[in-house]
């Protein structure tokens, strides 16, 4: 009889998706509700892939997205988790507090008034 001890290290499976929290998501959306109110964004997704949380703005719903507010929790301690891309594919920002970069998007509210 052979007699097999349970692994010091517990199973693996599938690895859980990367996904906004709460707090997070609030912040996102505060800035989502300004910029609406503005009449300059009409749409939002939100991916939760393996590695990557992807909250996406849309013009219109057929379109491109305008911007990607992105979650890398790979990145966390090298350039901050957290990024804002533009329609290109350039980073706007990447950073690790996430209201610092969102700022980003926040400028395209202000406007010169005569």
């Amino acid at each position: 009889m052979t007699f097999q001890s349970p692994s010091q290290f517990p199973a693996r499976g599938a690895p859980e998706p990367v996904a906004f929290h709460r707090t997070e998501l609030s912040v996102i959306l505060s800035v989502y509700g300004r910029m609406v109110a503005a009449g300059e964004w009409r749409d939002y997704g939100i991916s939760c892939l393996r590695d990557v949380a992807v909250f996406s703005v849309f013009r219109r719903t057929a379109e491109h997205p305008l911007y990607r507010i992105e979650k890398r929790p790979r990145l966390r301690n090298r350039q901050g988790q957290y990024a804002v891309i533009g329609m290109d594919g350039q980073v706007l920002k990447r950073g690790h507090d996430l209201r610092t970069v969102l700022r980003v998007l926040e400028r395209k509210l202000i406007r010169a008034v005569e």
